[in-house]
């Protein structure tokens, strides 16, 4: 790598957050591993250094911890070189306890929504500056349709797609890259034991898939790729037939 390259991961604890993290530095950037559990965090830094011998840094971050966003992005802002960020947290509670419990509504909308699209206003600027960088949000297929189980988390993806979007069509102009991510059934510990799932990717697939869509400048990447044509077909189920559904 000839240019000094950071990516500052954000939810870093989670599976897919870790395997982006040691894909990017195997590559040869330093890694920024951000998130709210420090001790898992740096034992996954003191691994990526043996393995990598990359600089890794450990930054606490709450994405919903609002008043810390614009001090944690002026911090990472102060890094030299190019500055990349992979924003992947969120909070998905099963759609019938928000239905019981208005808190967890709100907190599944403040994790998955308005954290991200927060501390993504302050790193923007950032960004502009450099003119340079790519920024991965990762969304999910939840967002494409409202859908039984699942329409909160799925409203907070689907707000996310959005303001990526737009983010896309702003940061275009000063040479960044805005890539939305998409991807079907995980297997992580967010989605273990939930009912009815199938086709379910590796967390290793998922980072991969990631990081060669964004070296290849794609704007939006449902992965595993199958899932491009699976929500082709749910969207296009009439409003009449699909509010009939138990999906």
């Amino acid at each position: 790598m000839s240019a000094r390259e950071t990516w500052i991961v954000l939810g870093a604890s989670s599976s897919i957050g870790r395997e982006f993290a040691r894909v990017a530095a195997a590559k040869g950037a330093d890694i920024v591993l951000a998130g709210r559990d420090t001790d898992d965090l740096a034992r996954t830094a003191a691994d990526l250094k043996i393995a990598s011998g990359v600089d890794v840094e450990v930054t606490p971050f709450d994405a919903t911890d609002f008043a810390s966003h614009a001090g944690v992005a002026a911090h990472w802002g102060a890094r030299q070189g190019t500055l990349n960020a992979m924003l992947l947290f969120g909070l998905m509670p099963e759609q019938k306890e928000m239905d019981a419990n208005p808190k967890t509504l709100l907190d599944c909308v403040g994790a998955t929504y308005t954290g991200a699209i927060s501390i993504l206003h302050h790193l923007a600027p950032q960004f502009e500056e450099r003119k340079s960088g790519t920024i991965i949000g990762v969304g999910s297929v939840a967002g494409d349709r409202g859908r039984l189980k699942n329409y909160v988390y799925g409203s907070a993806k689907a707000g996310l797609h959005t303001y990526l979007s737009g983010l896309r069509n702003r940061l275009a102009r000063s040479g960044v890259h805005v890539m939305t991510v998409k991807p079907g059934f995980v297997d992580t510990a967010m989605t273990w034991g939930a009912p009815g799932m199938f086709l379910v990717a590796s967390p290793e697939s998922v980072a991969q898939s990631c990081f060669a869509a964004a070296k290849k400048g794609r704007d939006i990447c449902y992965t595993p790729s199958f899932w491009r044509w699976i929500m082709l077909i749910i969207r296009s189920i009439p409003e009449r037939i699909f509010k009939r559904l138990s999906i």
